[in-house]
């Protein structure tokens, strides 16, 4: 147990209204003697918000002081489209759906912390785990100065029953629910949702089917494919059948038609940025879609040159916003050569799915760079001329044959 920082008046916490920001907040009060703020973010979650409000109200936090916010069309704009233009998995098949919500979060809190004139900003993420570095690299890199709070690396508690214990002593409501140890723990947003922990820790073990909350089973899924066009314009997914929306309806959308037909599952053991391996089970059913769809528009549109440069460059840019680098020099700069290759990324995708699958079946574009004459087999327009060819590969075989002479003069 660190001890507390000094001369801390006035903070502004992460609050979910759960449990655990609810211990924080009144450890907080307790241990500090400071004034807390609290800021609630509606990220697409899916839970209602007001009651944290009134939870917070209920521990002596002023009307003026509680701040709830819907983030929704910002979150999945300026952070989900972007990161989603670069084709960004990490580790080759996370989609990052934790990940991508850390700095909005920390954003909007430094903002608040600037508007209220407080001095420090408190998380609830644990000492083990990543968000613990997400949340602190996006305040500094927004505030310098600012003082950063981290309940879990200060406090003593480190079992259920201790918090439990804590919450009875001060008198903080306790859902039935939550007295029993959690048999996994999650986290949601808009574009995903997580779990981990407990039940999920064996990766021997297949994830029992009461994890599942955003997707059916594909077992489950309808037998019959479904057919879809999404539209694209300078990369980012604009109509869905022709329909247009906003960002945060689209992705909506997407999620509905994803859970329908059991699709964006992933059973994954990855490499935390602290140094350990953890198994999670993620459920990204609109984000699955899009990645496949996004990569169907690009197919047509991008130079040779421009995607398997963005390919090679994707895995950095992944992996800084896996570590918490959104607000870093070089992840902006990644963000400014992929968004420029975006530029003429605008068509028509259709796509079809079916029973935890999502595949291109056709794709139009202003823009296509596929031209029919140069790569049929039938006699058209005389595009190509094959004699070029020769001259190509000899060219290209220059050093191979180098190469070839050298070993059999050494053998």
């Amino acid at each position: 147990m660190s001890a507390p920082q000094k001369g801390i008046k006035r903070v502004v916490l992460a609050y979910s209204g759960g449990l655990d920001t609810s211990i924080i907040l009144k450890w907080l009060q307790t241990t500090y003697g400071c004034e807390v703020v609290t800021f609630t973010a509606d990220l697409g979650q899916g839970e209602e918000l007001e009651p944290a409000r009134q939870k917070a109200l209920l521990m002596g936090i002023k009307p003026e002081h509680i701040f709830i916010e819907d983030v929704r069309e910002e979150f999945v704009r300026d952070y989900v489209f972007p990161m989603f233009r670069a084709n960004t998995l990490y580790e080759g098949q996370y989609l990052l759906g934790t990940s991508i919500a850390r700095p909005l979060i920390a954003k909007k809190q430094i903002e608040i912390a600037r508007k209220v004139g407080a001095d420090a900003v408190c998380h609830g993420a644990t000492g083990k785990g990543n968000d613990q570095v997400r949340f602190e690299l996006g305040y500094y890199a927004l505030e310098p100065d600012i003082k950063v709070i981290a309940p879990w690396r200060e406090w003593d508690m480190r079992s259920r029953e201790a918090l439990i214990a804590f919450a009875e002593a001060n008198q903080i409501p306790i859902a039935k629910d939550k007295r029993g140890e959690a048999p996994f723990s999650t986290d949601a947003n808009l574009l995903h949702v997580s779990s981990e922990g407990k039940v999920l820790e064996d990766p021997a073990n297949e994830v029992p089917d009461y994890v599942y909350s955003r997707t059916l089973s594909p077992e489950e899924a309808p037998n019959t494919p479904q057919t879809i066009t999404i539209d694209f314009e300078k990369g980012d997914p604009t109509a869905i059948d022709g329909v247009k929306m906003s960002p945060a309806t689209l992705l909506a959308a997407l999620n509905k038609l994803g859970h329908d037909h059991g699709i964006g599952r992933l059973d994954l053991v990855e490499n935390r940025f602290v140094g350990m391996k953890s198994r999670g089970m993620y459920e990204t059913p609109g984000g699955t879609i899009l990645l496949t769809a996004h990569r169907g528009i690009e197919s047509l549109t991008l130079d040779r040159g421009a995607m398997h440069l963005k390919d090679e460059l994707m895995p950095k840019y992944a992996e800084l916003i896996y570590n918490g680098f959104w607000f870093a020099p070089e992840r902006e700069m990644l963000q400014a050569a992929i968004d420029l290759s975006q530029n003429l990324v605008t068509g028509q995708v259709t796509m079809k799915l079916f029973k935890g699958s999502a595949w291109v079946i056709g794709r139009t574009s202003p823009y296509s760079l596929y031209d029919q004459d140069l790569v049929t087999f039938e006699e058209g327009v005389v595009a190509y001329d094959h004699h070029d060819a020769a001259g190509f590969i000899k060219l290209n075989a220059l050093r191979l044959r180098t190469l070839a002479k050298r070993d059999r003069r050494e053998k």
